[in-house]
């Protein structure tokens, strides 16, 4: 009579469903990750030749309208670049980095001031709709500043984090 093979306990075979499931799933998110990606790339690719059109349409018009259409274009660019860095993050260490976000908040924020900046200069003798939209750069202003101060703070405590593990791993292998 031949030896039975021991069955695998119930642990051991939860676990290694588990871990299939962690695999399979992170393969997923990688694809979903890699497709935006790919969209991103392809969005300010677009964006690119956009401005670059709304340039050569633009050019009988006045400087400021053409540098502002130009501006707010760009920084839409910028926008999507910073949320590809974001993704290229989420790949290569499977964390999402907040940083990028509030850079992202950042740019809209001062897109949307520089909008409407040039609106409220149009708005100048129309008093009630020029209060509200200095009151509403206003709110943009703090929360740009909200969302630097935050990512500040973030960058210090990352700093403070790498260069304590840093001067602790020096520190052991000096003693060894």
């Amino acid at each position: 009579m031949a030896a039975k093979e021991p069955e695998p306990e119930p642990e051991e075979d939860a676990e290694e469903r588990q871990r299939l499931a962690d695999r399979v799933l992170s393969i997923f998110e990688d694809a979903i990750y890699w497709a935006i990606a790919v969209m991103l790339v392809v969005g300010s690719g677009a964006l690119l030749v956009s401005q670059f059109n709304t340039m050569l349409r633009l050019r009988e018009m006045p400087a400021n309208t053409v540098m502002l259409e130009i501006l707010d274009g760009l920084l839409l660019i910028f926008i999507f670049v910073e949320l590809l860095y974001a993704v290229r993050t989420s790949l290569r260490s499977h964390e999402i980095a907040v940083e990028p976000f509030l850079i992202v908040g950042m740019l809209a924020g001062i897109k949307e001031i520089v909008v409407l900046s040039v609106e409220a200069a149009k708005l100048l003798d129309n008093g009630p709709n020029f209060a509200r939209a200095v009151v509403e750069i206003g709110v943009l202003g703090a929360v740009v500043l909200i969302l630097a101060v935050a990512a500040y703070i973030l960058r210090g405590r990352r700093g403070r984090e790498h260069g304590g593990t840093r001067a602790v791993k020096e520190e052991t292998s000096s003693s060894s």
